[in-house]
């Protein structure tokens, strides 16, 4: 199965804001759904705490005639008692808790293999944003929580966007369109209350603070992994970005990355027998990580039983736990353990005598994870030390591929269903 390239020359589209302007002249996709409008009182967007400090998106719909789904008060933010979660919802009310449930369509192109939506702290409140699978392009912006505040918030989306639901061959499906139309959105005016979450040109990657990453070739991957939570900065306001990454980094990084697909209970007592490195104390700030990777899909480690977990890591062993970080995420998606490729595989002209000769190859076809030093050139340094940007950028792809497959899985599930009921 091939991951599909951007349909659209979405590099010409700026970042979707009330006050940006927006191009009218993408080029019509086709596309296999159609959509069909909702009542827009019987639909909210909510922001669901999980986690430390960390939001996810729901939506939910309720169906007329039926007891009420949720319950609203206060202003900036609008604070949401999700009453579903104290009943039995079936035939009441409808809900999406994930990629699999709703995507953004802009124009009447379907996004959802091309941009993930995400909910981001920015200035004080939380930010619905669109981002973008491939490198370069801009992220769309759709709505924010207008304030900050514990519990559940409404996300308020902006003037031209609404709420649909996917359609195939006339018939209604459970998947929820965030949906936009460049004439409306250009039309809303400024955001109230609400500054432009970036005014960047479409050429330029996302900005973040940081002194020392404005011309890293993966600036863009780092920004991402940062909103992620997935690794942050340094109190000087430094990334350190060609600082190496350690062992137990890695590893809590790439349980972070999988905790942003499925929720990680460090605490769950393994299913098999898990024999602890000798050299990571139960103490140590890594140690429940550590255990759960052995557990799930970790290969690090030594003959002796330690993982010396203060090393700095190869890029050679960063492509293998990238490897199996993404067949234990397939796993849990119900997707083939096998990864597929997504483009040729690149030919490296110093990987023929590593171990891990065989991996770097499939991870350069799955969705470009592994690529030569720095970008260039054809060499990948197999035994070099993987530095905190490129290691960061690694994780992003891996995390997009999945995600990216998931979602076409489940447009596929989902026409297929539809198929057959209607025979």
């Amino acid at each position: 199965m091939k991951i599909s390239r951007l349909p659209l020359n979405l590099a010409t589209l700026a970042a979707v804001t009330l006050g940006s302007f927006i191009p009218s002249h993408l080029p019509v996709k086709a596309s296999t759904f159609s959509e069909t409008q909702l009542d827009q009182s019987k639909v909210i967007a909510i922001a669901r705490p999980y986690g430390d400090d960390k939001y996810d998106l729901l939506v939910i719909e309720q169906i007329p005639d039926k007891r009420d789904c949720w319950t609203e008060s206060g202003s900036n933010p609008v604070l949401v008692d999700p009453l579903l979660l104290n009943f039995d919802f079936t035939g009441i009310c409808r809900r999406a808790t994930d990629s699999n449930g709703y995507s953004i369509r802009l124009d009447g192109n379907d996004l959802g293999l091309d941009y993930l939506l995400r909910l981001v702290r920015r200035d004080g409140e939380l930010v619905l944003v669109g981002t973008p699978r491939t490198p370069g392009y801009s992220e769309i912006v759709l709505g924010s929580t207008k304030g900050m505040a514990e519990g559940f918030m409404k996300v308020h989306l902006y003037p031209g966007w609404q709420f649909s639901k996917r359609t195939y061959e006339e018939k209604v499906l459970g998947h929820f369109y965030f949906s936009g139309s460049q004439a409306a959105i250009a039309a809303g005016g400024d955001i109230p209350d609400t500054p432009p979450a970036t005014t960047t040109p479409a050429t330029q990657t996302p900005r973040i603070s940081f002194v020392d990453v404005n011309n890293n070739i993966y600036q863009a991957q780092i920004a991402e992994a940062v909103e992620m939570g997935l690794v942050s900065g340094f109190d000087d306001n430094t990334f350190r970005p060609d600082q190496a990454v350690t062992r137990e980094q890695l590893i809590s990084m790439a349980v972070d990355a999988i905790g942003t697909v499925y929720k990680v209970d460090l605490d769950a007592t393994p299913e098999r027998d898990v024999v602890s490195f000798k050299d990571v104390d139960s103490s140590r700030w890594s140690a429940k990580k550590i255990k759960w990777a052995q557990w799930k899909f970790l290969n690090l480690g030594n003959p002796n039983n330690t993982l010396q977990p203060s090393e700095p890591i190869t890029r050679a062993e960063l492509m293998d736990t990238m490897r199996r970080m993404a067949i234990h995420l397939r796993n849990q998606l119900d997707l083939p353990q096998e990864l597929q490729q997504t483009q040729e595989p690149l030919v490296f002209s110093d990987t023929s005598n590593s171990w891990a000769d065989g991996v770097i190859s499939e991870m350069s076809a799955y969705c470009g994870v592994a690529t030569p030093l720095n970008e260039e050139g054809t060499e990948f340094a197999p035994d070099e030390q993987a530095t905190r940007d490129y290691t960061a950028a690694a994780m992003v792809r891996v995390l997009e591929c999945v995600k990216a497959e998931a979602e076409q899985a489940a447009q596929q599930r989902e026409a297929a269903e539809t198929v057959t009921e209607n025979q």
